[in-house]
């Protein structure tokens, strides 16, 4: 048994899924330390409700999760492999809103595209709007050297307030005081997800279906390129290489000033992406609100790296436990809990995702102490049989 759980601290994929794990821990038991000051008398029945998630709705509350998830996975890869390559990308907000309004104005405004492409091109543009929106900082790191925490932070109100100003000026539904729904040839097919997330009402029959459709699924397949990309490929090589060490990259003969450019454009498109694929979903998803906030995804997206510990895989159940946990905390409201209390819930829970890093170094090297101290007591116990053994052999001689 022993043998066993030393080849498995060994085993970095083991130890980053264990930190997570008790990261995750220990916020639910910081939350639920919330419920009890909060509201003592229904602390238990909030917990419940909180672990339920999206099961507390039934199918369509899975699909609704995965809808939620989906743009979570996108900003968490985009800070994620900015972390890798060695930049804080803390820009993904602006770059998510400026990829969203994108999308939603050519899924407004370009109805000419026919049905096939035109949401594929409103998800292209998403793309290429937060590619540009973080090549700014980019240069300015790798020509200026520019500190890209800075700049990105700078971008992000910038790119809320453009973002306000372009939607209350094209697409703006002032009825609604939100943006106007796309086009029906720009809504991201459903792939069949509507056959599987929906809820039955009542006797009548009537089919509620959850918002999730295809987006899902690019996600997960951009979480598959960017792993492939960091890990299998020279590309991926070069970029980590130039974050580790940009003196000894450029020594080496890597372009580190293109390294960076590229870094952060790839950032930048990955939260773009997220943005259009969110926006995209018809009369009953989401639409822009032109309000003086940040769009919280694109903040969410940093706790979604540090639990999944910068790995494109991880990323993917990490912003699905992040949605999952969210949705979860809104339907506290059925009990007499505050508003406020289920975002200081939900804001533990991610602050205690931070952890995950500190837990990696410190879980293992505990394991492993408990180990040794187990084999050199039972080395000790072995050594004291054998002696006791050894003197009845000499007596039974004697």
């Amino acid at each position: 048994m022993i043998a066993v759980l030393r080849k498995l601290l060994n085993i970095r994929g083991f130890n980053n899924a264990t930190s997570s794990i008790v990261a995750i821990l220990a916020g639910l038991l910081f939350g639920f330390i919330v419920l009890l000051i909060s509201n003592p008398s229904q602390a238990a029945d909030g917990f419940v409700i909180i672990l339920k998630g999206g099961f507390s709705t039934g199918a369509k509350g899975m699909g609704q999760v995965m809808y939620f998830a989906t743009p979570l996975i996108l900003t968490g890869l985009s800070v994620g492999f900015a972390f890798k390559t060695g930049l804080f990308n803390i820009g993904a907000s602006g770059q998510f809103i400026m990829g969203a309004f994108a999308a939603v104005y050519i899924g407004v405004k370009w109805t000419f595209i026919p049905a096939p492409f035109h949401w594929m091109v409103a998800l292209l543009a998403a793309t290429l709007v937060g590619a540009l929106w973080a090549l700014i900082p980019g240069l300015l790191k790798a020509y200026l050297n520019v500190h890209e925490v800075i700049s990105t932070i700078m971008m992000n109100y910038i790119g809320m307030y453009l973002a306000n100003y372009l939607v209350k000026t094209t697409v703006y539904d002032s009825k609604k005081a939100l943006s106007m729904s796309v086009a029906e040839s720009a809504v991201l097919p459903k792939a069949g997800l509507d056959k599987i997330f929906y809820n039955t009402m009542g006797s009548s029959g009537a089919v509620d279906v959850s918002t999730v459709n295809c987006g899902f699924y690019i996600a997960i397949v951009m979480a598959i390129i960017i792993y492939i990309v960091l890990n299998k490929t020279t590309f991926g090589y070069e970029l980590k290489a130039c974050g580790f060490n940009r003196d000894a990259s450029k020594y080496a003969g890597i372009n580190e000033k293109r390294s960076i450019v590229l870094s952060m454009v790839i950032a930048g498109a990955l939260a773009g992406l997220g943005g259009g694929l969110l926006y995209l979903s018809g009369a009953s998803g989401r639409h822009i609100k032109p309000v003086d906030v940040l769009a919280p995804e694109g903040f969410n997206g940093i706790p979604v790296a540090l639990l999944g510990l910068s790995n494109p895989i991880g990323i993917i159940f990490s912003a699905i436990f992040i949605s999952y946990i969210t949705l979860g905390g809104n339907y506290l409201q059925t009990l007499d809990f505050v508003p406020e209390i289920i975002d200081i819930i939900i804001a533990c829970i991610i602050y205690f995702s931070a952890f995950a890093l500190i837990f990696r170094n410190i879980l293992p090297a505990l394991l492993k102490w408990r180990l040794s101290v187990a084999e050199k007591k039972r080395s000790q116990s072995s050594d004291s049989d054998e002696e006791g053994l050894a003197t009845e052999t000499e007596e039974g001689k004697e």
